[in-house]
């Protein structure tokens, strides 16, 4: 059973499966593993310390497989300059980037004239609609339902991806509350060609970084588990529900603002948890897919899973 799309065959992968970004986590074992799979692995650029790094691990992942992958840069409205590290991933050919927070617009100019996949990951219609205008050539459309970064107006993946599907002529990546063949198909159903999905590769084998903590907290929790900070700041994000974030909601009613904010929402705090398992100290992202989560395979048996179950969907509707 094929499942040839604008996406799969945009991205030249088997399946029309992304794996987010992943801050701190997504580095060369994971991003491998997904593109063995038949995916679109991805290493995340913005959480390595220099051009260097990155062109490392850009050669790990094709020390680990033949596939494709993609390089994605996080713009967070208090990131740190990107150019050196966009430039690094251009020299190694890479043949995709994605993109993340803040404004797109400066990477569309650095890429001007070369040869790469551009895609944006949005959460709101216009956006999807100016991603398109800078020249994308897809979108990952997030609901609200998704671990990180969101979007301002708690539009839900039903109703926000045949939204942009309607609105766009580019192909649509579904992303938010996605974590199995049920949730691929409905996206399908919707107008998307693939999927993203983030919180589910978290507990994966492959995804070594995840402290044991973090892996058994998605598998443990529920959806109500959850918790969305930094509304105050217009930066709304998923993460998951601890002591530490209620003492950035705590923060928010007090003071709301990024400087009474930066050290509870940084990335040192993000790794205190997801490396050290220290709840006390830091966070961890999730979305509520999470509690659809109750295992930890390898990459290779959560896609035979997804692709099993959603193959098994096919068939009842009648597909060949």
């Amino acid at each position: 059973m094929e499942w040839k799309t604008r996406v799969s065959e945009l991205l030249n992968i088997k399946y029309p499966i992304v794996q987010g970004g992943l801050a701190y986590l997504a580095y060369s074992d994971l991003a491998a593993a997904v593109s063995n799979a038949g995916g679109l692995g991805q290493i995340t650029a913005m959480s390595l310390s220099s051009p260097k790094e990155l062109r490392e691990e850009i050669k790990k992942v094709r020390e680990k497989t033949d596939g494709s992958f993609g390089v994605n840069f996080a713009i967070g409205q208090h990131g740190r300059p990107f150019e050196h590290m966009l430039e690094a991933a251009v020299e190694e050919g890479v043949e995709t980037i994605t993109m993340t927070g803040g404004n797109p617009a400066p990477i569309f100019s650095f890429l001007e004239g070369v040869k790469v996949n551009k895609l944006v990951l949005v959460a709101a219609r216009r956006q999807a609609e100016k991603a398109e205008e800078l020249g994308a050539d897809a979108v990952m459309v997030v609901g609200q339902e998704g671990g990180g970064h969101l979007g301002k107006h708690d539009t839900g993946t039903m109703v926000l991806i045949p939204q942009v599907v309607d609105s766009v002529s580019i192909p649509v990546i579904a992303s938010g509350g996605i974590g199995d063949g049920r949730g691929l198909m409905a996206s399908l159903a919707l107008g998307a060609e693939g999927i993203e999905m983030g919180t589910r590769f978290i507990a994966t084998k492959e995804c070594v970084h995840a402290h044991p903590a973090y892996k058994q907290a998605l598998m443990t929790g529920t959806e109500s588990d959850t918790v969305v900070i930094k509304r105050s700041i217009g930066a709304p994000a998923r993460a998951l529900k601890s002591v530490w974030t209620d003492k950035i909601l705590e923060t928010e009613k007090v003071s709301p603002s990024y400087e009474a904010l930066k050290d509870l929402i940084s990335g040192e705090a993000n790794k205190h948890f997801i490396y050290e398992g220290k709840e006390k100290e830091g966070f961890g992202w999730a979305g509520q897919v999470m509690g659809r989560i109750n295992d930890c395979p390898s990459v290779k048996e959560l896609f035979d899973r997804i692709i099993n179950e959603a193959s098994d969907i096919r068939l009842k509707w009648g597909k060949d």
